[in-house]
């Protein structure tokens, strides 16, 4: 009989680390641990983060950017979902790990897309909604196609957001957005290598006994999204707020080895 998409060890995916080995009840013991303890705690505090960039904008001006904390519960139920996965390795949790990641996703290109990159047939961000809203629906339609290939395709996308990345920072000559965004591909680059090393060179690391860059993946990840955010904050702020001039900082010192970085308004200036 076929297993029940909820039963564990149903899903299509399985990372190198060892089933069950520290724990009856998790199937993936470390993969789930840093999910919880690491992600899903620098998910909360890209909350806070985000919070403080909401604070940081003057509040006659604080509704032009709805998506500064509009996606605080996509992240957040990312977390929660990959946790359910990893513990259970269900064929539900699966793709509920890997749809989560997509509508989070959706969300941001909804709302920080730039309107400049707007394909010619869209006018309007209203347009662009539902042109988003259209893919995402697809997307996750295709998604129960083949599941396997989900966390190839949304990696994928990574790429297009390095190269708007690059687009936005050849229109820059601030040495601290310069510098975030280096930080920010660096933490990408590691989690990348990260997660591919633990799917393609499975054998080599169980054979020296260290099957767990894909909890490596999680912190690395999170790391580098940490980064992100304030980046597409401080670029929107500059379509959509153009009398203000963004500033990045870094709390709680620009000093210490690891800070979170944010977006804060300096006085309004003229443009030329």
């Amino acid at each position: 009989t076929m297993p029940s998409i909820f039963s564990y060890q149903s899903a299509e995916v399985d990372w190198c680390e060892g089933n069950f080995e520290r724990s009856a009840v998790i199937a993936e013991y470390y993969n789930t641990v840093s999910v919880g303890s690491a992600q899903g705690r620098l998910e909360l505090l890209l909350g806070h983060q985000m919070g403080w960039d909401v604070l940081s904008f003057p509040p006659a001006f604080s509704f032009e950017l709805p998506g500064v904390g509009g996606c605080w519960l996509p992240l957040l139920l990312a977390g929660i979902f990959s946790m359910y996965f990893h513990m259970t390795l269900s064929y539900v949790g699966q793709l509920l790990d890997e749809l989560s990641i997509l509508w989070t996703l959706a969300v941001a290109y909804s709302f920080w897309y730039p309107q400049v990159y707007f394909p010619k047939f869209i006018k309007t961000r209203r347009h662009f909604y539902w042109l988003t809203g259209i893919t995402t629906v697809i997307s996750t339609l295709m998604s129960f196609v083949k599941p396997t290939l989900n966390a190839y395709a949304l990696n994928c996308i990574a790429f297009h957001l390095l190269y708007l990345t690059w687009r936005e920072l050849k229109k820059c000559n601030d040495k601290r957005v310069h510098r975030m965004a280096a930080v920010m591909v660096m933490w990408w680059v590691l989690a990348i290598t990260s997660w591919i090393s633990d799917r393609w060179l499975c054998w080599l690391w169980q054979a020296i006994n260290f099957p767990y860059l894909h909890s490596f993946w999680h912190v690395l990840i999170a790391l580098s999204l940490l980064y992100c955010c304030p980046l597409v904050i401080y670029f929107d702020v500059n379509y959509e707020m153009p009398s203000f001039k963004p500033k990045l900082e870094y709390w709680p010192s620009d000093s210490w080895p690891v800070v979170v970085p944010y977006v804060t308004l300096e006085e309004p200036h003229k443009q030329c």
